[in-house]
């Protein structure tokens, strides 16, 4: 065998080994060097007895430090992607929430969208002197989406905007002599050398007031946080666009308008209260008093749509909604994640109604609202993504 051969076996054994654990220590052998302390940082949350949460039911004082150096130890031997993975399962395998309310802790985890929607959750009982180092960990993640993810929703909405305010019937000094020669080209008469026109296009007409109302209203509960996290970032980016008038608000059983909070998305998630009930209709009737021009208005209803208000209620008035011109959707949520777990029936009732109901991931969203905009059938442009929306007979 070569030299080659022997080193691939012996990485294929090395990898085993640390997919399998310690008790495939005979078939596979030893670890030594930066891969037994992988193999450490493994254990420490997988194991049962891995020893990252040993000490944590009697208190944070003796845990803290080792979670700290465990942090440390995953960002330097995995990529970002399993980082982000390995401190979630952590949060959740060994209840390490309350290290997040120390300063040394967040200055070594990853920031990433969860640990922004723990933060959010845990932002009443944040301690004064961590509450700045929260604030930049919430910063950098918005500043991170906000790159990914603003360009994109401005190209769609404003190229939407355009299309929907070209003018067809334009005078002389508003024609648009490159278009509407390009679209008219199948209309050549050599015989004269021109182009006769049966289609003229024109430049927008600037408009006195906002093309469009949109109004987002987010289920703040404990479900939601990621789609709570993508929300205000989008709702921040259509506010910056002076032809779109945007308000944003959250619910549980209480209604609060954010709308305010719009220019700073940071603020807008720390004013955010994840948990409690439900009361959709509460809210939906709250934003129903904000609309007034429905024609003009996109209300996207975000919501895993497990109602704890009064059912036919909110039936009526999204009916209601829907019969006055308003472009309504309900999305189940706004998030990386595959298929959420949502109330199935109200979902297929409200589709009945033309209330569309589906999954959004956020590099969908921009297109979704660019439909909204020029009014499409959202439920054709869904199925056009390859996107499963709720069925209607239930």
């Amino acid at each position: 065998m070569s030299g080659s051969d022997e080193k691939n076996d012996a990485d294929r054994l090395r990898r085993w080994r640390l997919v399998l654990g310690g008790e495939a220590e005979d078939s596979c052998g030893a670890l030594n060097g930066d891969a037994a302390e992988m193999d450490q940082a493994l254990s420490a949350l997988y194991d049962d007895g891995g020893g990252l949460g040993d000490d944590r039911r009697g208190g944070r004082g003796n845990s803290a430090p080792r979670v700290a150096r465990w942090l440390g130890d995953i960002r330097k031997y995995f990529p970002s992607t399993v980082v982000q993975v390995m401190q979630k399962d952590a949060l959740e395998r060994l209840n390490l929430r309350d290290m997040l309310l120390q300063p040394e802790m967040l200055q070594g985890v990853q920031p990433d969208v969860h640990l922004v929607a723990n933060l959010m959750a845990l932002s009443r009982v944040i301690p004064a002197g961590t509450k700045e180092t929260a604030r930049r960990v919430v910063r950098q993640v918005v500043d991170e989406l906000m790159k990914r993810l603003e360009e994109p929703m401005r190209a769609a909405v404003t190229g939407a905007l355009d299309r929907s305010q070209r003018n067809r019937r334009p005078r002389l000094a508003e024609i648009d002599w490159h278009r509407t020669i390009r679209a008219n080209l199948r209309h050549w008469q050599p015989t004269h050398r021109t182009v006769i026109p049966e289609t003229l296009h024109g430049f927008g007409r600037k408009a006195r007031r906002p093309q469009r109302e949109v109004v987002l209203c987010i289920d703040q509960s404990g479900s939601m946080a990621n789609s709570v996290v993508y929300s205000s970032i989008f709702g921040a980016v259509l506010a910056s666009l002076p032809a779109v008038s945007t308000k944003l608000v959250v619910f549980d059983t209480a209604v609060v308008d954010m709308t305010e909070q719009l220019d700073d998305p940071v603020d807008l998630l720390f004013g955010v209260q994840l948990g409690g009930g439900t009361d959709i209709n509460g809210a939906v009737a709250y934003c129903q008093s904000l609309i007034r021009e429905p024609r003009n208005t996109i209300f996207v209803l975000i919501s895993d749509l497990y109602e704890g208000g009064v059912e036919p209620q909110l039936l009526r008035r999204a009916a209601s909604l829907v019969e006055s011109g308003v472009q309504c959707v309900a999305l189940l949520a706004l998030s990386d994640e595959g298929a959420p777990s949502y109330d199935r029936a109200l979902a297929a009732k409200l589709a009945a109604l033309g209330v569309p109901s589906f999954a959004c991931t956020p590099d969908a969203f921009p297109g979704l609202m660019a439909a909204a905009i020029r009014r499409d059938d959202i439920g054709a442009w869904a199925a056009g993504q390859g996107i499963v929306t709720a069925a209607k007979g239930g």
